[in-house]
């Protein structure tokens, strides 16, 4: 009888234990997210001084005071609430340097969205100014259908949009609505 009961619950035991063996879920990733609110940032940054070499080059430095990384969402993006500096060389190591108020890099697109007086400088001394710019890393081009001054050799030019290559050697200043001969 007492060999009973023990075979009994040896097997009750064993039971068990296969139950909560194949019961388990491999739910990691759920585990990673206790603690974050769906709301919240994954990670903060402060003091960023980020360089992209290409071939050992540095072809962009981005300077920022905060960055805030959303990565944790479905389409996941970082924010920089601060503003951006962001300079770019060229093959021939010259520097172009783009200033916005507001930026955010989605992620899955490689967009960069601009925001607040947006400001890039070439080293041909053009100038374009804007209060909203879309730069696609992948397609090299930046764009915007908000209105835009682009200052180049000595004229200002305003109007409803822009488009052009990384390099400023395609620009398209859309829409015409004024444009102003400068002495230097």
């Amino acid at each position: 009888m007492q060999k009973a009961v023990k075979y009994i619950i040896k097997t009750g035991v064993m039971a068990i234990a296969m139950t909560l063996f194949f019961s388990c879920k491999n739910n990691f990733k759920e585990v990673q997210k206790i603690g974050i609110s769906a709301n919240e940032p994954q990670g903060k940054a402060e003091g960023i001084n980020a360089k992209r070499t290409d071939s050992g080059r540095v072809s962009a430095n981005l300077i920022s005071p905060k960055m805030l990384d959303f990565g944790n969402r479905s389409f996941g993006y970082s924010e920089f609430p601060k503003g951006i500096t962001l300079h770019v060389y060229n093959d021939n190591n010259e520097k172009s340097t783009i200033i916005s108020d507001y930026a955010i890099l989605y992620t899955q697109t490689d967009l960069i969205d601009l925001q607040g007086n947006v400001i890039i400088a070439t080293p041909t001394k053009d100038t374009l100014y804007a209060e909203q710019l879309y730069f696609d890393q992948k397609k090299k081009w930046m764009f915007t259908n908000l209105p835009v001054t682009y200052k180049s050799e000595g004229i200002i030019t305003h109007g409803a949009g822009f488009d052009s290559d990384k390099d400023f050697t395609l620009t398209e200043v859309l829409e015409i609505s004024g444009q102003f001969a400068v002495s230097e």
